[in-house]
């Protein structure tokens, strides 16, 4: 029983660590998209203060219209960089994420399925309908979060697909009202 105690600790002891790292590596996919807000924050304020002073000291209406104008395909252009900026972050760390889940999920399952069966060699006489169904159980809810697994992962590239649809639609449209 000792042996199983201690498995036991280790695997709790392996998914905390598991989780610090999952942690880390969802702040690191946030510490991304907070440097690329920041630095196209900066941008955009540094571009309005400018274009303000063009528009400020345009010498005609004619000059104004030109500047107004101009100020739209390179703002649309930015856009569009900038949503695909966010497309790959987003994309980056959703995949590591995915992979390191389903890597200590997969280590988790044989850590606990080698418990499981230490605990069965050493149950009590007379308790083994006791043990099959209790393997019975974990058997159907590790098969509910497999497919719980599979079904998030469909989701995850439905998202992605519908999200790289939209962003190329977006980037069509801004194209297209930009050369009009």
């Amino acid at each position: 029983m000792k042996n199983t105690a201690e498995q036991f600790a280790a695997t709790n002891k392996a998914n905390l660590q598991a989780l610090q790292g999952f942690t880390a590596q969802a702040f690191s996919g946030l510490e991304k998209l907070v440097e690329l807000n920041l630095a196209a924050s900066k941008a955009v304020m540094e571009e309005s203060f400018g274009h303000a002073q063009a528009v400020l000291s345009a010498k005609d209406a004619k000059e104004l219209l030109a500047l107004q104008t101009g100020l739209v395909k390179p703002m649309a252009d930015k856009s569009t960089a900038y949503a695909q900026h966010v497309q790959a972050i987003l994309t980056g760390s959703t995949a590591d994420f995915t992979k390191a889940v389903e890597a200590k999920a997969a280590e988790a399952q044989k850590a606990f399925t080698g418990a499981l069966d230490n605990l069965t060699k050493n149950a009590p006489a007379g308790s083994e309908s006791a043990v099959a169904a209790f393997k019975n159980a974990l058997t159907a809810s590790q098969t509910a979060l497999e497919t719980a697994q599979v079904q998030a992962k469909k989701a995850m590239e439905t998202a992605q697909t519908s999200f790289n649809a939209a962003a190329t639609q977006a980037a069509d449209a801004i194209k297209k009202a930009t050369t009009v």
